[in-house]
């Protein structure tokens, strides 16, 4: 037990220094609220810090993911690429963090490892495991959707004696892949950045593929000197659009639906998409793609009629073509010479439904064709989505009840931000916020907590705690419209990549409308029912 002079207090305690938890601190400390953060690396960026694996990269343009609170932050900064890759991402999060003067507010090598409410002092009592306590009048988990990797449930995976390493934990030093015997598994959006990446270094390259994703160009460039200072010159306006949309991107709706245009005009569409930046994709293709089969039928016809033409061999093409879902069913991966990978003669595909793994051995990986040796194993293999973080902190609320069991059946929130029983406690960024550019919802939860705590200090209040019927009428919104959702259970936004995680919509169907529009009600009630 620590010693009572052992234990540091602080007014707002944010668990998690990346895109998120560094606004909610900055937010707190200019509101004048003691605060710290707790960060399990040693470095910030979160997910920028973590996924550091040749090839990755934003697929949101790179002036719209970072922070628009400060046109003097904005400004004294200029992205390189219009999708920048993951040093120049973490650059930026540092850069951010020294210029608001926040690294002194920061504990770094330090993960929570528990969390308990305790009713007497309305305070949370946080331990970590470096020994460091903390006691907080706010617990702020800005731990995000995407920090628990997942591997697959094989066999022997610890015994390889070779180089082995998850995507979502890439070492800081870099792998040398040079003349390596290369094995990747799993063709989401990491294994679809780094294959390309690798490819030409190797000796050979294998990629193991459970099933194919309907994957398209990023068109990633070089921002100019031009458009430099066309995106300072624009900035407000910038700003307008992105915190009015609904995504959270610039790109703007098509006027049309599929079937409105003759058979060549809708391939000319396509073709302009196709070429398109990033999510654009999704965003600017005709206005029913998402909700008619037949016009994402037509689209998906078009992108199997691409790979063919790009990947030379004709059974490998049909390999990477998708059949088991439509366009955007599941997160879309974008990426740079994907399919003209596998026109490398060092690059070879593993379909795992025909050919699949039996175990991972010292040397190598085993299937029923035998075993092929390896001196790398690179596991981009996704993660625990949404929940991941959030039920490993050792999170305890009212009488003890913990958060794990508090969702065993799935989350239960409310605006992705709280839960009923938690009190004083916030999770911004969390499962059920929205779907979109992640930074510009998960700014929308920044400011509603920390306008609820603001208010709280000025109201003298004690506790915040979203009441039991609020919290359920957001969770039945988010249950009536998930089936209008173009994610398919089979999706990892359904926790199904995850065995025995229980299939619950992570996402918030409604959108960023549907999260303001609530906020908003919250806001113009004076937080009624809420404080205590």
């Amino acid at each position: 037990m620590s010693s009572l002079e052992s234990i540091s207090k602080v007014d707002v305690l944010v668990v998690g220094a990346g895109v998120t938890g560094i606004q909610q601190l900055y937010r707190a400390r200019e509101a004048g609220f003691s605060t710290l953060a707790l960060e399990a690396g040693d470095g910030v960026g979160g997910v920028w810090y973590w996924n550091r694996y040749p090839g990755a990269r934003l697929d949101s343009e790179s002036y719209t993911y970072g922070y628009l609170f400060s046109k003097e932050l904005f400004d004294g900064w200029e992205w390189a690429e219009r999708f920048a890759g993951q040093p120049e991402n973490e650059s930026y999060f540092n850069y951010v963090v020294d210029h608001l003067d926040l690294r002194r507010h920061i504990k770094f090598g330090t993960r929570v490892t528990s969390a308990v409410f305790e009713e007497d002092s309305a305070t949370w009592l946080v331990h970590a495991s470096d020994g460091t306590v903390v006691r907080s009048r706010f617990l702020v988990a800005a731990t995000g959707v995407l920090s628990i990797p997942a591997y697959p449930a094989v066999p022997g995976r610890e015994s390889f004696r070779g180089v082995s390493h998850h995507t979502g934990l890439w070492p800081n030093e870099p792998v040398d892949f040079q003349g390596k015997r290369v094995a990747v598994i799993g063709t989401g959006s990491s294994g679809v950045q780094v294959i390309p990446v690798v490819a030409d270094e190797v000796e050979s390259l294998t990629v193991y593929q459970r099933t194919p994703n309907w994957c398209t160009p990023l068109a990633n460039e070089p921002i100019t000197a031009e458009q430099q200072m066309q995106l300072k010159k624009d900035f407000e306006q910038m700003r307008d659009i992105l915190n009015e949309s609904a995504s959270g991107f610039l790109h703007q709706r098509h006027d049309r639906k599929a079937f409105e245009d003759n058979e060549a005009e809708r391939w000319a569409h396509h073709e302009k998409m196709w070429n398109s930046p990033g999510f654009s994709k999704v965003i600017s293709n005709y206005a029913d793609t998402m909700t008619d089969s037949a016009a994402n039928e037509s689209w998906c016809e078009f992108m199997a009629e691409k790979i063919r033409s790009i990947v030379k061999d004709p059974a490998t093409a049909e390999k990477l073509i998708p059949r088991d879902h439509g366009w955007a069913a599941k997160r879309p991966p974008f990426g740079t010479d994907y399919f003209e990978a596998y026109n490398n003669p060092k690059v070879s595909l593993v379909d795992l439904k025909e050919t699949p793994i039996i175990r991972v051995t010292e040397t190598g990986i085993e299937t029923a064709e035998g075993v092929q040796e390896f001196d790398i194993i690179v596991w981009a293999s996704g993660f625990d989505f949404g929940t991941g973080a959030l039920t490993r902190m050792g999170i305890r609320g009212r009488n003890g009840l913990a958060l794990e069991d508090y969702w065993a059946e799935g989350p239960r929130t409310f605006l992705g931000t709280m839960a009923h029983d938690f009190p004083n406690f916030f999770f911004p960024g969390g499962p059920h916020g929205a779907a979109g550019n992640n930074p510009r919802y998960a700014e929308d939860q920044v400011n509603f907590v920390a306008d609820a705590i603001e208010y709280m200090r000025a109201q003298d209040c004690s506790v915040i705690e979203v009441p039991a019927d609020v919290e359920q009428k957001w969770n039945q919104m988010i249950e009536e419209l998930a089936v209008h959702s173009s994610f398919g259970e089979h999706s990892y936004f359904y926790g199904a990549n995850i065995p025995g995680k229980p299939r619950s919509f992570l996402l918030n169907p409604g959108g960023r409308p549907k999260l303001r529009e609530v906020m908003g009600e919250v806001l113009e009630s004076k937080y009624a029912r809420f404080l205590s």
